[in-house]
């Protein structure tokens, strides 16, 4: 059994296997359309700001046509550390340098998620806080070498090994640092087009 919208698309504009399989493992099938954006904030930005305002940035390259009557759906996330923003690492230099701050410390995880319907657009926030135990460097230079963070803010995933073995503890949504605050989408996109059906 699914759930569906029979009179509405949604719009996944993510090139994230993990947000798309939060979809489908929510019951929803989703469109993806990606448009490549240069994802830079104004400085003064802070913590939950960011993601927030990349967000919308993403939703502003969809034109109303693009969108037709569909719901477009568009997410950024951050990890938030010392004040500091870390996105995706460029290079094994930077995820290993990542997490070697993370390593025996806490940080926020914070994501936003922008639906953008009849020309409105409803905005949702997490934050999640992570604490992690001290790593060592084998242990890091191991988990960026096998499994290349590169896609991932802050450079590490909590459903592979690293978060299997060096994650003390969580405060928040778990899904929300996976990729997607999965109850918070459900329950905006109930507020927006209502409960969908099921089939």
């Amino acid at each position: 059994m699914s759930l569906h919208y029979p009179n509405h698309k949604i719009i996944l504009a993510s090139g994230s296997p993990r947000r798309k399989k939060f979809f489908e493992d929510m019951g929803l099938s989703v469109v993806i359309q990606v448009k490549e954006i240069e994802e830079v904030f104004p400085p003064e930005l802070l913590a939950h700001e960011i993601p927030a305002y990349l967000a919308e940035l993403k939703a502003s390259a969809f034109s109303n046509k693009d969108i037709g009557n569909a719901v477009l759906v568009t997410s950024d996330t951050i990890v938030w550390h010392k004040e500091t923003a870390l996105g995706k690492p460029k290079n094994r230099e930077e995820a290993i340098a990542m997490l070697s701050r993370l390593s025996g410390d806490t940080h926020w995880v914070y994501t936003a998620v922008c639906f953008t319907f009849e020309g409105k657009k409803t905005l949702c926030n997490e934050a999640t806080e992570v604490t992690f135990t001290a790593l060592s460097q084998k242990e890091i230079n191991y988990y960026v070498d096998y499994y290349k963070p590169y896609d991932k803010a802050g450079a590490y995933g909590i459903q592979e090994w690293l978060g299997l073995i060096g994650i003390s503890r969580i405060e928040g949504s778990y899904n929300n640092v996976v990729g997607l605050p999965t109850q918070k989408v459900y329950a905006t996109l109930k507020e927006i087009l209502g409960t969908p059906s099921y089939q």
